[in-house]
C-alpha cells in the first residue's frame, strides 16, 4: 500500500513538471509571433519607401536598352550604307579587272536594296532603293556584256580532226584523205555491214569533246544566275543563242555537211550520191553523239538550276544544225525510188533507230519537242520508202526487160543481181525486223520470209518468160536448170535458207533435176534414135543383102545401107551437138559432171550396143572408119568438153 502512495506522488511530481515546461514553451511562442509581426511590419514600411527608388531604376535600365537598339540599329544601316558605297564602288568600276569581286558586288547590291525597302519609317529609305536599282540595272548590263565577250571568245567551230579523234579507231576516216564536200572517194566509213555494226554499237564508248574549257564553265554559270535573278531570261538566251548556234552550224560545215533538198539530190550521179548519204550516216553519228552531247553538256552546266532555260538553250542553238542533218534525209527518202537505194535508206534508217534512245534523251522536255518529232518522222519516212522500194524491186524483177542475151544459156545477169541483192537483204535482218515490226506490226520473221519468197518467185517468172527466147529446147531447160540452181545454192550457203525453210530448197531441188531430165530429153532423144533397131529390118521380113553378101547373125535382117545412113546420121548430129553444147555454159562445176555423166550413161552404152550388133555388117565394107568414126572412148572424152562455153574456133573435133 505504502509502495503505491509513493508512485502517485512521483507522477504527480512529473505532471507537475511537464505543465511548467509548456507553459514556458507557450511563453517563447507568444514572444516569437510577436517578434515576427514586428518584421513583417518594418519589412512592408521598407518596401514602401524603396518603390520610388525601383522605378527610377527600371526606366533607366528601359532608356539604357533602346539607346543599345537604336545604336546598334543605326549601325546596321550605316554598315548597309557602307556595303552600299563599296558595291557602287566596285560596279562603277566593272567586271573587267576583278568579275568575283564583282558578283560578290552585286549580291550586296540586291541585299542592301531588299534592307532599305524594308525600312519604309526611314526618310532616305525609298531614294536609296531607288538609286541602288538603277545601279543594278547597269550592273548586270555589263554582266551581260562580259557574259557575251565570254561566251564568244571560248566559242570556236571544232576541227573535224578533233571530233574524229574522239571516235573509235574503226570509225574514222583513213589517214591522207581530203576534207572535199561530198567527196566521192568515201572518206568515211560506209556503214554497209549493219549487223557486225549493231553487235558492237553497244560496246563503243563515245567521249564528246570539251566545247568550252570546263574550268570557264562555274564562271559563264554565275553571270547566268546574275542575269536570271534580274529577270533577264530572255537578254541570256538570244546571247547564248547567237553565240553558240552559229559554232555548231560551222563545226558540221567544216566537218562536211551540207543543206540539199529533193531537186538538189535528184541531179546528182548515183556514186557521189551514194558517197554522200554514206559520209551523212558518220555526221548523223558525230553530231548526236559527241557535238550535240557536248553542247548538251554546256547548256546542264551554265544553266544549272534552271532546267526550263537549259531546254530552252539547247533547243535554239540545235536547231538548225538539227534542220541541216536532218533535211539531207528527208531529201533522199522523198526522191524517185529505186531497187539501188534500198539499201542506204536501210543504213540510214539504222541509223536514225540507233541513235533514237540519245535524241530522245539530249532533246528532252517540251521546248526540243519538235526537233523529236522531225527525227521520228523522218525514221517513219525512210521506213516507209524503204518497204514502197521493196515493192518496187520486186515487180521491176518480174517485169525485167532486158535484152541482155545469154546465148550459152549460162546464170542471167538479172539472177546474180537478185540473189546478191537478197543477200545483202539478209545483212540487215534485225534492222529489216525493226522496219516491218513499226510499218506493219506482227511477226517480223514471217514478213521478211514472205518478201523473199515473193523475190524469188518473180524471178522464176522473169525466168521463165526469158527461157522462151531460145530456140533449142535443150538450151531452154539448160537455162533454167542453170539458173534455179544457181538460186538454190545460194539459198542453202546463206541465211535465207532458215527463213525459206528445208521444204522450199528440197522443191527447187526437184526443179533443177526436172529440167536437167527435160534437157535430155530434147537434147538427145533425136540421136539415140539414131542407135536404136527399129527400122533396121528389110520390109520383106527375110535376110537383105549388099552386094551379093548375105547378113547373118546379131545383124540379121539389118539392111547394110540403112545401117550406114545410120552412122552416118549419128556422126553429124553428134559432132552438131558437140559444135553446139560445147559453146554451152554449166557453171557449177559439180553439176556439169553430173550432167556430163547423166549424158554418157545413156549415150556410151547405147552407142556400144549398136556399133556391137550392126559394126560388123559396116566393117565388111569398103571404108569403114567413114561410118564408125568414134570409138566409145571418143564421145567420152568429146562429152567432158560439153558446157565449157568455149568458142568455135576453139571447139574441137
Amino acid at each position: 500500500m505504502g509502495i503505491a502512495v509513493a508512485g502517485v506522488d512521483v507522477l504527480s511530481e512529473k505532471a507537475a513538471m511537464m505543465r511548467e515546461s509548456l507553459q514556458k514553451s507557450q511563453t517563447i511562442t507568444d514572444n516569437v509571433v510577436t517578434i515576427l509581426g514586428s518584421f513583417d511590419h518594418r519589412l512592408s514600411a521598407l518596401e514602401t519607401a524603396m518603390r520610388p527608388t525601383q522605378i527610377r531604376t527600371h526606366s533607366i535600365r528601359k532608356a539604357h536598352e533602346n539607346i543599345d537598339r537604336t545604336l546598334k540599329a543605326a549601325e546596321v544601316i550605316l554598315a548597309h550604307f557602307d556595303q552600299y558605297r563599296q558595291a557602287e564602288a566596285k560596279i562603277l568600276k566593272g567586271p573587267h579587272e576583278d568579275l568575283e569581286n564583282y558578283l560578290e558586288a552585286i549580291d550586296n547590291l540586291r541585299s542592301n536594296i531588299q534592307f532599305f525597302g524594308s525600312k519604309k519609317g526611314f526618310k532616305s529609305s525609298d531614294g536609296i532603293v531607288v538609286h541602288a536599282n538603277n545601279l543594278l540595272a547597269k550592273a548586270i548590263s555589263k554582266l551581260e556584256d562580259e557574259f557575251r565577250q565570254l561566251l564568244l571568245s571560248y566559242s570556236k567551230p571544232v576541227e573535224p580532226e578533233r571530233l574524229f579523234d574522239c571516235l573509235p579507231n574503226s570509225m574514222r576516216p583513213s589517214s591522207g584523205s581530203p576534207h572535199h564536200e561530198g567527196d566521192p572517194s568515201g572518206k568515211i566509213p560506209s556503214n554497209h555491214h549493219p549487223e557486225s555494226h549493231n553487235n558492237n554499237a553497244d560496246a563503243v564508248v563515245y567521249t564528246p569533246p570539251a566545247l568550252i574549257p570546263p574550268r570557264s564553265l562555274p564562271l559563264l554559270h554565275d553571270l547566268a544566275q546574275q542575269m536570271v535573278e534580274a529577270g533577264h531570261q530572255q537578254q541570256l538566251l538570244k546571247i547564248y543563242r547567237d553565240a553558240r548556234s552559229n559554232v555548231l552550224e560551222e563545226s558540221l560545215q567544216k566537218l562536211g555537211v551540207e543543206k540539199l533538198h529533193k531537186d538538189d539530190v535528184q541531179k546528182l550521179q548515183w556514186e557521189i550520191l551514194e558517197a554522200k548519204i554514206g559520209n551523212w550516216i558518220h555526221f548523223m553519228r558525230i553530231a548526236v553523239k559527241l557535238l550535240f552531247a557536248g553542247e548538251r553538256k554546256v547548256c546542264d552546266e551554265i544553266f544549272e538550276g534552271f532546267d526550263s532555260l537549259s531546254e530552252q538553250s539547247f533547243a535554239d542553238v540545235t536547231k538548225i544544225s538539227v534542220s541541216m542533218l536532218l533535211s539531207f534525209g528527208e531529201a533522199i527518202a522523198r526522191s524517185k525510188r529505186s531497187p539501188e537505194k534500198l539499201f542506204v535508206l536501210l543504213d540510214m534508217y539504222e541509223i536514225m533507230q540507233e541513235l533514237h534512245s540519245e535524241i530522245e534523251t539530249l532533246f528532252k522536255g517540251e521546248a526540243c519537242s519538235g526537233i523529236r518529232e522531225a527525227a521520228t518522222s523522218l525514221t517513219k519516212r525512210l521506213a516507209q520508202t524503204a518497204q514502197e522500194t521493196f515493192g518496187d524491186f520486186e515487180e521491176a524483177v518480174e517485169k525485167d526487160a532486158t535484152k541482155t542475151a545469154v546465148t550459152d544459156g549460162t546464170v542471167h545477169p538479172l539472177t546474180s543481181y537478185v540473189i546478191n541483192y537478197v543477200k545483202f537483204l539478209f545483212d540487215y535482218q534485225s534492222t529489216l525486223k525493226q522496219l516491218f515490226q513499226e510499218i506493219e506490226g506482227g511477226d517480223d520473221s514471217s514478213q521478211l520470209a514472205s518478201v523473199t519468197v515473193r523475190i524469188m518467185q518473180a524471178l522464176q517468172t522473169n525466168l521463165d518468160g526469158k527461157s522462151k527466147q531460145y530456140k533449142d529446147l535443150g538450151l531452154t531447160h539448160l537455162f533454167l536448170m542453170n539458173n534455179i540452181h544457181y538460186i538454190v545454192r545460194s539459198v542453202r550457203r546463206s541465211e535465207a535458207k532458215d527463213l525459206l525453210g528445208d521444204d522450199w530448197v528440197q522443191r527447187h531441188r526437184r526443179i533443177v533435176q526436172q529440167h536437167a531430165n527435160q534437157y535430155k530429153r530434147n537434147a538427145w532423144a533425136k540421136i539415140l534414135q539414131c542407135l536404136s533397131i527399129q527400122g533396121l529390118t528389110s520390109s520383106g521380113g527375110g535376110s537383105g543383102t549388099v552386094g551379093g553378101d548375105s547378113i547373118t547373125g546379131s545383124s540379121s535382117g539389118a539392111s547394110r545401107a540403112i545401117v550406114k545412113d545410120r552412122f552416118k546420121a549419128f556422126n553429124v548430129m553428134f559432132e552438131e551437138l558437140h559444135q553446139k553444147q560445147s559453146q554451152w555454159t554449166v557453171p557449177d562445176t559439180e553439176l556439169r559432171e553430173s550432167l556430163r555423166l547423166a549424158v554418157a550413161e545413156v549415150l556410151l552404152p547405147a552407142y556400144r550396143s549398136f556399133v556391137k550388133r550392126f559394126g560388123p555388117l559396116v566393117e565388111s565394107g569398103k571404108n569403114p572408119q567413114k561410118y564408125i568414126k568414134y570409138t566409145a572412148e571418143d564421145l567420152d572424152r568429146m562429152l567432158g568438153e560439153f558446157f565449157e562455153g568455149k568458142n568455135m574456133n576453139e571447139t574441137k573435133r
